[in-house]
């Protein structure tokens, strides 16, 4: 009887995603043609909110006053 094999068989890879400049283009004008837009946002900002609310942090020992 032959031994099993200790390891799981080789997963095979997904093909590499590789877009060209020229398809990138041409994506892009058939997008405006049916009608959509292109939005400029200013640098820095982020279109991710955030879940987690302000975090309050006290550095130090100070008490608070009476």
């Amino acid at each position: 009887m032959p031994a099993k094999p200790k390891t799981a068989a080789a997963k095979k890879k997904q093909p590499v995603a590789v877009e060209s400049s020229e398809s990138i283009a041409q994506q892009t004008e058939a997008f405006l043609k049916s009608g959509g837009s292109i939005d400029h946002i200013k640098s820095g900002i982020s279109g991710q909110q955030s879940m987690a609310g302000p975090k309050h942090i006290s550095l130090g020992n100070s008490k608070p006053a009476k």
